[in-house]
């Protein structure tokens, strides 16, 4: 079980009607079309066809599935004194000393550019469930990184 923003789970859902009510049917239009050129064996058009229609096929399939296994989290039951799904930390890199802030958020919703990390990532994980002042240790690719949770917004942005 996944559990995601209202606002993640809404622009899945868009994504997954666009597909099925307007690139689906187009793509099978032009399927169609590429088929009824003649042999398909030496026909670009039906094979490029063909693998647009896997590709649309597998994504929809794929949405399908986080939505069928994903809740909409109710921010209203999430600690606002602990690090929790998104909530957006403050922290402190004590090696470093230079601070930086993210929200929590699920592996469907990581976006860094965004400011979003993963809950599963291992910044994350190791912020989950923290409060303002204590350390945590977070095993990243490039060695231990040691943090101090700074500030924590919880998700209703309500300090």
């Amino acid at each position: 079980m996944e559990y995601l923003s209202k606002q993640r789970y809404d622009e899945i859902a868009a994504e997954l009607k666009h597909l099925i009510e307007e690139v689906y049917p187009k793509v099978a239009d032009d399927l169609a079309e590429a088929s009824a050129q003649g042999d398909r064996s030496d026909n670009a058009g039906y094979r490029e066809a063909r693998r647009i229609q896997g590709k649309t096929i597998s994504r929809i399939r794929f949405l399908q599935k986080i939505l069928e296994h994903s809740r909409v989290i109710d921010t209203g039951f999430l600690p606002k004194d602990r690090v929790s799904l998104l909530s957006r930390v403050e922290f402190t890199n004590l090696s470093t000393h230079a601070r930086m802030t993210f929200e929590i958020v699920s592996p469907h919703e990581m976006d860094l550019e965004a400011g979003k990390i993963s809950l599963k990532s291992p910044i994350g994980a190791a912020l989950m469930g923290k409060k303002v002042g204590e350390t945590v240790q977070a095993q990243a690719p490039s060695g231990t990184l040691h943090l101090r949770i700074e500030k924590i917004t919880p998700p209703d942005g309500q300090d």
